[in-house]
């Protein structure tokens, strides 16, 4: 049965960092690395030596290297990436997790969609056996010349130009080079508002998505393995997350559950964002038929119910009797104010007040305007 609202389409996107996020172990490490004959600490050590002696992207260091390394033992191609990526391992149930995410999600009336923001290699990713159900994939990349040999960074991506493309899947502007992402959107008008993005990761690295989600009423959810929870647990001190759950895309595991309860916490949160849509939208048609001067007497008489001192209700008349005219109906709810509002009843033979109210309840004749004169010769 679907719940979300039938007059616009609702979308949820999943962001998912891909290293020890959807996957055990740095893509790199499951074959490429060592199909070059080198050790995987090895391979690290230098690269990440090769980016502090030269003040370098540490992205770009590994980049550098798995194309000058790759050198008379591999065709550096796309190709040759793509195969590496599909024996990439992936954490238990996560070949089977986008189909049954999105169809929970389905019957419900949202459209769930999925993205990859990741550091890793995008050419590698494209190769994994899940790669068909993203969306979009951002990811550094490779420029390939030619002849098909990769020979230049496409894309870098590190943690602090994540961020980017959460703005890019806010806007609809999911192109890399597209300019719209710098456009003003306010969050009723986005394509998927803050409040409806998850983001997944695992490290340090994916802190500034996890941020940005949080504070603007999304969902960041630390993900960790068997052997140790150390992680979620300082960001979710440092608020960094929301939620955390162990690496486990199964059915029924409590990472699964979690997802759940967020689509349906989305169908609720859509049904009262979509109320709050029509209620700006009936302010807004009622308060442009109405001149400025309506509305400031509206103002003085919503003031006037609400005075809570026998000084506030003495300035508040003070105003009022500024004003030249009153309608019939804001006249019965002056008089109302009068009866109801005791800040206003027991001084309505104060000379100022006596006046003011003498004066709206002659302008016509009802219950109201009797007994506030009532009161007044008593």
């Amino acid at each position: 049965m679907k719940y979300a609202s039938k007059n616009r389409e609702i979308f949820l996107a999943i962001c998912y960092d891909f290293d020890k996020t959807l996957s055990p172990d740095d893509m790199q490490a499951q074959g490429f690395i060592q199909s070059l004959g080198q050790e995987v600490e090895n391979f690290w050590n230098e690269s990440n030596k090769l980016a502090s002696d030269n003040e370098m992207d540490q992205n770009l260091a590994w980049m550098y290297k798995m194309t000058t390394e790759s050198r008379g033992k591999h065709i550096f191609n796309k190709k040759t990436l793509n195969d590496y990526g599909s024996n990439v391992n992936l954490y238990p149930g996560v070949n089977t997790w986008f189909d049954r995410i999105n169809k929970y999600g389905e019957e419900r009336g949202i459209t769930v969609e999925h993205y990859i923001i990741s550091s890793g290699l995008k050419e590698m990713i494209e190769g994994t056996e899940v790669a068909k159900h993203f969306k979009k994939i951002y990811a550094s990349s490779f420029y390939f010349d030619e002849c098909g040999l990769a020979v230049w960074p496409a894309q870098c991506i590190n943690y602090t130009n994540k961020t980017q493309f959460l703005f890019r899947i806010k806007k609809g502007a999911l192109e890399t080079n597209d300019t719209k992402v710098n456009d003003y959107l306010s969050e009723d008008k986005s394509r998927v508002p803050f409040r409806n993005m998850v983001y997944i990761g695992d490290s340090d690295t994916d802190i500034p998505c996890m941020k940005l989600v949080s504070i603007n009423g999304g969902y960041s959810i630390g993900v960790h393995g068997k052997e140790s929870k150390n992680k979620v647990f300082k960001m979710i001190e440092e608020n960094r997350i929301k939620y955390f759950a162990e690496a486990d895309y199964r059915e029924g595991s409590e990472l699964e559950k979690l997802l759940k309860n967020i689509i349906d916490r989305t169908v609720a949160n859509e049904i009262l964002e979509t109320r709050n849509m029509q209620c700006v939208q009936e302010m807004m048609v009622e308060r442009r038929s109405k001149d400025k001067q309506f509305i400031q007497k509206e103002d003085l008489i919503d003031k006037l119910n609400e005075s809570s001192s026998f000084a506030e209700t003495h300035e508040i008349i003070r105003l009022m009797s500024a004003v030249d005219s009153w309608g019939k109906s804001q006249i019965e709810r002056i008089l109302k104010a009068g009866i109801s509002n005791s800040q206003v009843k027991y001084i309505l033979k104060d000379k100022d007040i006596k006046e003011f109210y003498l004066t709206v309840s002659r302008e016509i004749e009802s219950i109201h305007a009797e007994k506030v004169r009532e009161l007044i010769d008593k």
